[in-house]
């Protein structure tokens, strides 16, 4: 399983007022954080709707590669900005990501995609997140092929089914869809696609003593669907164990009692 760190996020209160403050000390100092707790990819997030990323994202992808040396999913809406910062990325970049209704310009970002190698997620959502496998399942499978019609092979797509958090509505339901379909495009989609999921969106407004737990579980139960990628809190305890067990039961790794005493 591939882990992505969460943590450059909007939320990250420490790490917003760094890009706001262009402090690449202490951007460089969380990012070390990350990959000293195991994150094989970090997921670079400046803003939720694009603005300022073509000066915000491109210094903290810098910052990162260069303390880092990981490769880098870039979460942002604004193509332009991601033009100024692929190049920067010493290994292929992940666009996170595309969906039936963003960006605006998705034929711009699929072309994009395709001429520079990059991976690229594609979510299963239309403006909202749809409530039935069925629907999640048509929404990508669109996706899926506009990409290879853009000659994005699916080796290079990540097929997100969008999490919602469990005290939504009908989120139960929805997580329920959610392994459902990691498990059908595990099964059924040739040649085979990878498959991603955002864990901590499950425990969102949740309180934080449960949120570990809760994470932790979700994760292991996608996990057991096929997941390949999980995009995580890599500072997390109970995540760090969960996933070293699953890379464990998967023969990913060597088990060892001592790694998780």
């Amino acid at each position: 399983m591939i882990v992505i760190a969460e943590n450059l996020n909007t939320r990250n209160k420490a790490y917003m007022e760094a890009v706001r403050k262009k402090d690449t000390k202490t951007i460089s100092q969380l990012s070390k954080e990350l990959s000293d707790a195991g994150a094989e990819v970090i997921n670079v997030q400046c803003s939720l709707d694009g603005s300022g990323d073509v000066e915000a994202l491109p210094m903290v992808v810098e910052t990162v590669e260069k303390t880092t040396g990981l490769a880098i999913s870039l979460d942002s809406r604004n193509i332009e900005a991601l033009k100024k910062t692929i190049p920067l990325c010493n290994k292929p970049a992940m666009i996170n990501f595309v969906s039936a209704t963003e960006p605006a310009d998705r034929k711009g970002l699929l072309s994009l995609v395709a001429d520079t190698k990059a991976y690229l997620v594609i979510r299963a959502a239309k403006g909202i997140v749809p409530t039935s496998l069925e629907a999640k399942l048509q929404i990508i499978e669109e996706l899926i092929e506009e990409a290879n019609a853009a000659d994005i092979p699916n080796e290079r797509l990540f097929a997100d089914p969008s999490i919602v958090h469990i005290g939504r509505g009908m989120g139960q339901d929805h997580l329920v869809n959610s392994h459902e379909c990691i498990r059908a495009l595990t099964e059924m989609v040739e040649p085979p696609i990878n498959t991603i999921a955002w864990i901590s969106n499950v425990s969102t407004g949740m309180p934080r003593a449960l949120q570990s737990k809760v994470n932790s579980a979700f994760l292991s139960y996608l996990s057991g669907a096929g997941l390949d990628a999980a995009m995580v809190n890599v500072l997390d305890h109970e995540i760090k164990k969960t996933l070293y067990l699953i890379k464990s039961f998967r023969d990913e790794i060597v088990f060892s009692p001592a790694d998780i005493s």
